[in-house]
């Protein structure tokens, strides 16, 4: 009992049952209330905004989607930031199924979260991250799997300023040193993308440019992904961050 409840006057008996019955009443609805129960009172969803209904299903074309990202990336650069997509509503929706409108295959850099750089929420995006977007099986069959069983109509391959396995490769080739064996792997599938018309930090840079056409290329060269892309399903479109004004540019 806190110092506001001691001194009030219990002497009396009618006096003493009223106040025990109404911290009883008191401790059904708060204090007392199961974890579990409380929790299932917060979190029942509420009715879905139009935008939220809609935004579960997905858009149906690959330009739809690009503008999606196009827009979310403005928010983000701009320091609008909605977060969408979080209610109990869309949590609830996506325990039944996911429909992503796009694949992104970035870098594992922590400063380049694609939920975040496109400002986009739960179910939005399918996301594939390996350092420097490189491809091995596990990563096409990632991408593949969004393509053919979930039909996401827009895969992105997004490089980013000032990317380290990048960075890597190409200091590597320069100077012959050997790389740690899984990261030697690495260099060896950025190697075909190093820009030799450039010399220091702007072959890098241009590099990081190269090897996202490159991967964009290979993507949309396997089988299965360009039937997609044939029968204008599908887009597969590179891209690159800027870490100074966070701004997404697609590359031609």
């Amino acid at each position: 009992m806190d110092s506001n409840t001691q001194t009030l006057d219990t002497s009396s008996p009618s006096r003493r049952g009223l106040l025990l019955a109404a911290a009883a009443g008191s401790a059904a609805v708060g204090s007392v209330l199961p974890l579990s129960s409380a929790f299932a009172a917060s979190a029942a969803p509420a009715p879905a905004p139009a935008a939220e209904a809609e935004a579960a299903t997905g858009p149906v074309s690959p330009q739809e989607a690009l503008r999606r990202l196009t827009a979310g990336n403005r928010r983000w650069r701009t320091y609008g930031q909605e977060h969408p997509h979080e209610s109990a509503f869309i949590r609830l929706r996506l325990t039944k199924a996911q429909h992503p409108f796009a694949i992104v295959l970035g870098c594992v850099d922590s400063r380049v979260p694609p939920e975040l750089v496109f400002d986009q929420g739960l179910g939005d995006l399918l996301t594939v991250r390996s350092a420097g977007e490189v491809l091995d099986e596990a990563v096409l069959g990632s991408v593949a799997f969004g393509v053919l069983e979930l039909e996401v109509p827009l895969v992105l391959v997004l490089g980013h300023q000032s990317c380290g396995a990048v960075g890597a490769a190409v200091r590597a080739e320069e100077t012959g040193e050997p790389l740690p064996a899984h990261i030697q792997y690495l260099a060896d599938q950025i190697r075909p993308s190093i820009d030799h018309t450039q010399q220091g930090e702007a072959r890098i840079d241009a590099t990081i440019d190269a090897h996202a056409r490159r991967t964009r290329d290979r993507l949309a060269a396997e089988p299965d992904i360009a039937r997609r892309v044939a029968a204008g399903k599908l887009a597969v479109v590179a891209a690159r961050y800027g870490l100074r004004d966070q701004r997404v540019r697609t590359l031609a």
